[in-house]
């Protein structure tokens, strides 16, 4: 038996106003007069929250656009202006959603490793350390904080750069940054916490490892969208901690049916992580029974729209697109539906699916 030797992220503070303890913590990572790269989620420009980043000497802040999931080709093009502008810089700091600290991942590792970022999308393809990099969440529920991925869609695939290179140096969870959040995005990045949870809980690869943390987090998850409370600072802090201890419960075990399929839907059409979640999930009850039945309660409770009908006009070279890009995600079926997964899910049952969706 094969264990698998988990790299972590190596350090972690938590804390209301913790973002405030930023400049101190990147003081001792600074290289010389080498900047600090602060990639911001351009939901952030002009607002108060670029103020308050710690710049010194010629730091920058970069607004990345992330409009649509990170692509390969936006990776390579950050790398190289930085490459162009700076030569080396002393880290990178992704402070947004789970695409600004996935670009800030992939950004740091291509500073320091040959070729596009294409190349190394897969397990274990990763040879060199990248950058020194800061992941700081201001939306809860990716898990994008704690895992060893960093979610990217190429030329031909949509798949994460999955390395022991990949995780942060450093974390910074402070909820407060979670408090502009529309409404309906807490709710779709929420819910891909949920559903890591109920994958990683209902799956073939569970252990006690994953199923202490799947079991604290879907706890928290149950607290902050169920029972038709209004939304407070404590529902941020709850979220905040479900993000974090379900990206540990899938680090060790895997996710499943639902984000095995929404890729395919994010490489094709664009569908953005957690919505592609959502959709998917509305019509999984086969996999996922009592998940599913708890899913709409929290979708009804919280006056969510789920979108319909996103795949009625597509083509059959689109619905093979998605379907090669679904069956190539081979650990998150296996995890699902065990190790004869091949014969269970077939592109006819996917297409199926598909259809629904």
């Amino acid at each position: 038996m094969q264990f698998r030797n988990f790299k972590m992220v190596d350090y972690v503070v938590y804390g209301r106003g913790s973002f405030n303890q930023l400049d101190e913590i990147l003081a001792p990572q600074r290289k010389g007069q080498l900047p600090m790269i602060f990639l911001l989620d351009h939901f952030f420009e002009g607002k108060e929250l670029a103020n308050r980043i710690p710049l010194r000497g010629i730091d920058k802040i970069i607004f990345v656009d992330v409009t649509h999931e990170p692509k390969t080709k936006q990776v390579d093009a950050l790398a190289q202006q930085l490459k162009d502008e700076f030569g080396k810089v002393s880290g990178i700091i992704g402070i947004g959603g789970g695409s600004a600290m996935d670009l800030a991942k992939a950004v740091a590792l291509m500073m320091n490793n040959p070729g596009s970022s294409a190349d190394y999308q897969g397990w274990d393809l990763v040879k060199q350390a990248g950058v020194y990099k800061v992941g700081i969440p201001t939306l809860s529920g990716t898990g994008a904080e704690v895992s060893r991925t960093t979610v990217l869609t190429g030329p031909t695939r949509k798949l994460g750069m999955n390395s022991d290179f990949t995780p942060f140096n450093q974390i910074v969870l402070d909820p407060e940054l979670c408090k502009d959040a529309p409404v309906n995005q807490r709710f779709y990045t929420g819910m891909d916490c949920y559903i890591h949870c109920i994958e990683s809980l209902e799956g073939t690869f569970l252990n006690e490892f994953s199923k202490s943390y799947g079991e604290k987090a879907l706890e928290l998850c149950r607290k902050v969208f169920l029972g038709n409370t209004p939304w407070t600072d404590d529902k941020d802090d709850k979220l905040m901690m479900a993000s974090y201890a379900g990206g540990m419960s899938i680090a060790y075990s895997q996710v499943g049916v639902a984000h095995a399929v929404s890729y395919g839907l994010s490489f094709l059409l664009g569908t953005k992580h957690g919505v592609g979640n959502c959709i998917v999930m509305n019509h999984i009850e086969e996999y996922y029974p009592e998940g599913v039945k708890e899913f709409k309660q929290m979708v009804k409770e919280n006056n969510i729209d789920i979108p319909q009908g996103i795949c009625s006009n597509l083509t059959d070279e689109q619905f093979d697109a998605m379907i090669n890009v679904s069956l190539g995600m081979k650990p998150l079926w296996e995890n699902a539906l065990g190790k004869n997964w091949e014969n269970i899910m077939t592109r006819e049952k996917l297409r199926t699916l598909y259809e629904k969706l």
